[in-house]
């Protein structure tokens, strides 16, 4: 197995430095940065756009955070967390002008396809027509139904990107002045007044339907609107990506809906390969940022948030080889968790406070398996010997859930501390339209594989037996489908949640910085009473995942907090 961690060429533009931490501890400055994922990144981006001086502290030798690229196998170039594109808002690639600075998206027709050991198979993709003759061979009835529920789901996902893109109307923790307490006022009312007029022009029977999806487990909403298992089935997968649900879990049609609201090109619900892999995204970002003026260092790792004694405040942060960066703010890309239990010092933090962020649920069933292959898989349902790409090998392949049974039955295994008997397979193949990751006539191969929990009841992912056998647990698996699949694996990068947690500073392995469940959404994110990305610390904010409106590559977290510091830093200079 490779475990060589060749970086992704590592990008040098206007001031980005790959070390030179020195050179950042020579000023003091706006806003110090900690993390260099797509929201730290975005955050330095929308800071140094507004005139403000802005460092961006990256502990690992590359940036991206988990939207990152990474040559493990030689000569091919993983996407080794985070694979597809979609949610990033479409304002933020607008502000920063992420497509001059070299995003390219790649998108995918068919977007999915699932294979079933009978011989049949189901493709869908964006072209309506093509989704009524592919699903119309299992139930004419699905056929017919399915376009209303897409145009159900796209109202929804119109009535959320008011939220996506607002700040929380969170109750202000500030004794400010009476002017500044007004304004404050007026926009939690525009907030609650806009909201209300979306609600009424909804009208009551969407909204009790919009309710309806977010409380229900994806499995009842399913069944409501379908007959056909394997369609069920490859949409309800969007329902648990990435979570330990089951789905049988109320709240998990909220899931569904967070990863079809998302758009590539203006077109709802459309994921797409980034030429270059996901680091392409954080590259694109950086430039922007570089562009600004904002000053980029990688192999810098925060040990701590320095305080002010006197008065408690964030002055900046101590990196483990003792350099200081002292900063008018603080931004914490990292999760709630690593920020406040392993940055901030010890007893200072509410007592109350502290407990709720060590409640946060940060638990993962979630394994990324990345692959560099000979050739393409040789799907048995589709008698084909073909080398080239065809309609199968576009988008994501579902692979062994062919009923949402099989889902529940993986989650269950998972629940008892077991990885998946018969592990939830996502696989994409971004070299089919991304000809800059791997040699020709070879490709890359993503797997993101449900179920692994972070603690085994029996040994550890440490082990390199447990590993290897779950690895070729998977591979057997895609083998029923995709026979000889497995001799023609050149090499792979397994990364379960501990090595997620590990590698990428993802508390308990869980991608999202804490579960995307009701009870941690909007105002209740990361915890309630502090959703608006200030902290109890004066001068620190969060601007990562575990803030709303949360996790996937969204980039709204980090132009959130970098609005609510840009009007912080304003009204102190007055």
């Amino acid at each position: 197995m490779w475990r060589s961690a060749v970086a992704f060429a590592p990008w040098r533009m206007g001031r980005a430095f790959s070390s030179a931490a020195a050179a950042a501890s020579s000023k003091k400055w706006d806003a110090v940065v900690i993390g260099g994922g797509h929201n730290g990144l975005t955050a330095a981006a929308y800071l140094a756009r507004a005139g403000l001086s802005v460092a961006v502290l990256e502990r690992r030798h590359v940036l991206g955070g988990a939207a990152v690229t990474e040559e493990i196998v030689p000569g091919f170039r993983f996407s080794r967390c985070s694979y597809l594109q979609s949610l990033l808002r479409p304002s933020i690639i607008r502000d920063l002008e992420l497509a001059r600075h070299g995003l390219k998206l790649l998108r995918r027709n068919p977007s999915s396809f699932t294979p079933c050991l009978d011989g049949k198979y189901l493709l869908l993709g964006p072209d309506a027509d093509f989704n009524h003759s592919e699903i119309a061979k299992f139930s004419k009835k699905d056929a017919l139904s399915f376009p209303r529920y897409e145009e159900q789901l796209k109202k929804f996902c119109g009535f959320m990107d008011y939220l996506l893109d607002s700040p929380t109307p969170e109750i202000s923790h500030d004794h400010s002045s009476l002017m500044c307490q007004l304004k404050d006022k007026l926009r939690k009312s525009t907030f609650w007044g806009h909201l209300v007029q979306q609600t009424v022009t909804l009208g009551q029977k969407d909204m009790l339907d919009f309710m309806d999806l977010l409380l229900s487990p994806a499995s009842k909403v399913l069944n409501n609107w379908f007959e056909t298992e394997i369609l069920k089935a490859t949409l309800a997968t969007d329902a648990v990506i990435g979570t330990t649900a089951s789905v049988h879990t109320p709240g998990s049609g909220y899931v569904l809906l967070h990863h079809v609201m998302g758009e590539t090109d203006g077109e709802r619900g459309v994921w797409s390969y980034v030429e270059g892999g996901m680091g392409a995204v954080s590259k694109a970002l950086s430039n922007s940022a570089c562009e600004s003026g904002a000053h980029i260092v990688t192999n810098a790792e925060v040990a701590h948030v320095m305080l002010d004694e006197a008065t408690g405040m964030a002055t900046g942060v101590a990196l483990l080889d003792g350099t200081k960066i002292h900063a008018s703010a603080v931004l914490s890309n990292a999760t709630p968790y690593k920020t406040f239990v392993e940055l901030v010092p010890p007893n200072i933090l509410p007592e109350d406070f502290l407990c709720a962020i060590k409640n946060i649920d940060y638990s993962s069933a979630t394994t990324k398996i990345n692959l560099a292959v000979s050739r393409l898989p040789q799907f048995r349902c589709c008698n084909s010997n073909v080398l080239d790409p065809g309609p199968q090998h576009m988008g994501t392949i579902h692979i062994g859930s062919e009923s949402m049974e099989e889902i529940d039955v993986a989650s269950r295994d998972a629940s008892n501390g077991i990885p998946s008997r018969r592990p939830i397979i996502e696989m994409t193949i971004p070299s089919v339209l991304d000809h800059t990751i791997s040699p020709p006539g070879q490709h890359v191969i993503n797997l993101f594989v449900q179920y692994t929990p972070y603690k085994l009841s029996e040994g550890t992912w440490q082990d390199p037996s447990i590993r290897e056998s779950f690895a070729q647990r998977c591979f057997s698996l895609i083998d029923e489908y995709a026979p000889g699949f497995s001799s023609s694996i050149i090499g792979y990068d397994m990364l379960t949640p501990p090595d997620l947690e590990r590698e990428f500073g993802l508390t308990g392995g869980n991608i999202f910085h804490g579960a995307m469940s009701l009870d941690s959404l909007f105002l209740m994110r990361p915890i309630k009473g502090w959703s608006g990305n200030r902290t109890p610390v004066k001068g620190l904010y969060l601007c990562g995942s575990g803030t709303h409106p949360g996790g996937g590559v969204m980039g709204a977290p980090g132009r959130n907090a970098a609005s609510v510091v840009i009007e912080h830093l304003k009204s102190t200079k007055k």
